[in-house]
């Protein structure tokens, strides 16, 4: 969903040559009506009626649909709380046509990369289940996001090894990332397993998933 409405024709048009059905959603209460039927969401930030931020946290909350941030909010910070909220990418306005089929052509493949039928990985009390993407420590569902949930399953896919953070920030998040990003989400990991320490940080290196 595109706020501006030259810009999204231009896109819609664009984005139809390339052999994509588009529907465009004008608000967030739309865009939240709509998006269940896509495969990906485009989200200007910059809407008439809801805060993209908050229509991007309603999205993820309910699937795993890919959501790519369009705005013209080019901070840190931004990026930051654009991908925090679940976005999978953050494009900042103006950027080119070929940039964007780039970055959808990028999300997508991730998604491709962690569709269902891989294993469950276990450690001690804790089991991550690829395919229903749920995490659990002692029979005990913990409550993670999209990213926190990639993350997890990628350091614990590897468990000893240490994974340097441009690996991690490759394959969880693609190329829009702030080094805050990887240490926040550790953070709120940490909080959410609880029993000791899943995951150690090796300073200048990366991440070492390490269990109690």
């Amino acid at each position: 969903m595109e706020n501006d409405t030259g810009d999204a024709e231009s896109l819609i048009s664009g984005l139809t040559r390339h052999g994509h059905t588009v529907d465009r959603a004008e608000t967030g209460y739309a865009a939240l009506q709509s998006y269940k039927n896509a495969d990906l969401m485009l989200l200007d930030l910059e809407l008439p009626d809801l805060d993209g931020l908050e229509v991007c946290r309603e999205v993820r909350s309910a699937c795993d649909i890919p959501v790519i941030a369009v705005t013209a909010r080019g901070s840190e910070l931004d990026r930051v709380l654009g991908l925090q909220a679940g976005a999978d990418d953050y494009l900042v306005k103006p950027y080119g046509f070929r940039e964007l089929m780039a970055r959808i052509e990028a999300v997508m493949r991730r998604m491709r990369l962690q569709e269902p039928g891989q294993r469950v990985v276990s450690h001690g009390p804790l089991q991550i289940d690829a395919a229903s993407r749920e995490v659990r420590v002692r029979g005990r569902r913990v409550e993670v996001t999209r990213k926190e949930f990639d993350l997890l399953h990628l350091l614990a896919s590897h468990p000893g090894a240490v994974i340097p953070r441009h690996r991690i920030m490759q394959q969880v998040w693609g190329d829009s990332w702030s080094r805050r990003t990887i240490d926040t989400h550790v953070s709120s990991l940490r909080k959410k397993l609880g029993d000791g320490d899943w995951i150690t940080t090796v300073r200048g290196v990366g991440l070492q998933f390490t269990s109690p």
